[in-house]
């Protein structure tokens, strides 16, 4: 009788704890207004005038972040470079690589009618000596940290030819091609593919239309100057770079795959480069990420070979603030055209506008040369106080190694004699 008793009594209890806790107003004003069948006038129109009063969100936003970090490499090349890397070139010394100050209006993406926009972003860092567009502050300074203006375009929407319209960016932007970009809060991790530093454009300047011919199918087509050239032509012909990217389950499968077509050679219009790029990434669930690129380029100058490869990512999110990542890589450089190192800040720009530079043993290519790179990364994303937007700190430990009988990650000296390379970077990023 008395476990009976028990027994009912729990069973009381746990049932006035679920409706006390899952069933019961929470506090007076709710059972008042549960009560009332309809709302009074006062109510009505205090609801009313709030809406009525809500002003849309400013389409217009200014932000910008600060990025700084360090490559070590363990073997402290005399030459203080980091084969392979462009914009974590420098070993065992800390960088300024980005501060970035942007000013934009975008495209409503739900636009049914006309829409206009704009970006105008300023950066000042070591990342500028490599993204330089020929003729844009691209030999305003020798030092390692440099200004740049990354992006310079305004906008259209057009409700045009699809029920989709057509979005038009006329100026200087980004290329299209690519897993990885020069917006390092985008990017997985802080040193940068070969296929990124190597097999694709930075940016180019001229005219970029997007078609948006169904839910699930764009097209791209443009016209510009060329790799990477504005206002200094190195050598006075235009380029093409389109293609089309989709848009599949609900957003969860995309695809881009572009083609950059044209003459890039200096003083040089006849022999045209090929630069092919097709970027899949599918979220498989909502943490695990899968990020294949597959590039291949090509030069019909004589001596240039090909330069082709992939890089698979994959990414697994823990929760808001901790994320992990892996990057598998080969590439390979036929003729040991594409893949080089380059000692003193203008070289790179020097070398393409097709400028003389002083002979140095730093400025080297890898030669014939299949390139293996697996990179481990981990993002913590701690949350900080207003007015900041964010801070990113990723520390990542890099294997480099040739896959052919060659020796790229020897010193500029020729000593060493390295088929590989371990770096261990590290890079902070603050939003604001």
């Amino acid at each position: 009788m008395k476990i009976e008793t028990r027994g009912v009594a729990a069973a009381f209890v746990v049932c006035a704890v679920y409706t006390a806790v899952f069933c019961a107003p929470l506090n007076a004003a709710d059972v008042t207004a549960s009560a009332s069948p309809t709302p009074d006038g006062k109510a009505v129109k205090e609801a009313k005038k709030a809406v009525e009063e809500k002003k849309p969100e400013s389409r217009f936003k200014l932000y910008g972040w600060i990025e700084g970090g360090i490559t070590g490499n363990p073997r402290s090349p005399i030459d203080n470079h980091n084969f392979g890397h462009l914009f974590t070139d420098r070993a065992n010394e800390p960088l300024l690589n980005q501060a970035v100050i942007t000013a934009e209006r975008a495209l409503d993406p739900n636009a049914t009618g006309f829409d206009w926009g704009f970006k105008l972003q300023f950066m000042y860092g070591s990342d500028a000596r490599y993204i330089h567009s020929l003729g844009l502050l691209d030999l305003s300074t020798d030092q390692r940290v440099q200004p740049d203006f990354p992006e310079l375009y305004a906008s259209l929407h057009l409700p045009v030819i699809t029920s989709g319209g057509a979005d038009f960016k006329i100026g200087k932007f980004v290329t299209l091609e690519g897993a990885e970009t020069i917006d390092p809060r985008t990017n997985v991790f802080y040193s940068h593919s070969y296929i990124f530093n190597f097999g694709i454009p930075f940016n180019n300047s001229g005219i970029q239309a997007v078609q948006h011919v169904t839910k699930w199918l764009d097209v791209y087509a443009g016209i510009n100057r060329g790799v990477n050239t504005s206002i200094y032509d190195n050598n006075g012909s235009v380029a093409f770079e389109g293609g089309i990217g989709l848009n599949l389950l609900d957003g969860n499968l995309t695809t881009l795959a572009i083609t950059h077509i044209g003459p890039e050679d200096p003083h040089n219009n006849r022999d045209y480069r090929y630069l092919n790029d097709i970027t899949t990434t599918w979220k498989i669930n909502k943490c695990l990420t899968s990020i294949t690129d597959l590039n291949l380029i090509y030069d019909t100058l004589p001596g240039a070979g090909h330069g082709y490869g992939f890089a698979q990512y994959f990414t697994y999110q823990f929760n808001d603030w901790l994320t992990v990542g892996v990057r598998t890589e080969v590439w390979r450089d036929t003729n040991g055209f594409y893949v080089a190192q380059f000692r003193a800040n203008n070289d790179f720009i020097h070398i393409e506008r097709g400028d003389g530079i002083a002979p140095d043993p730093s400025n080297r290519s890898g030669g014939r040369t299949t390139y293996f790179e697996g990179t481990f990364g981990v993002q913590f994303k701690p949350n900080v106080p207003k007015p900041l937007a964010g801070l990113l700190i990723r520390p990542e430990v890099r294997y480099d190694r040739a896959l052919t009988d060659t020796r790229p990650f020897s010193d500029s000296t020729g000593l060493g004699d390295r088929r590989d390379q371990i770096t261990l970077g590290l890079d902070v990023v603050l939003q604001f």
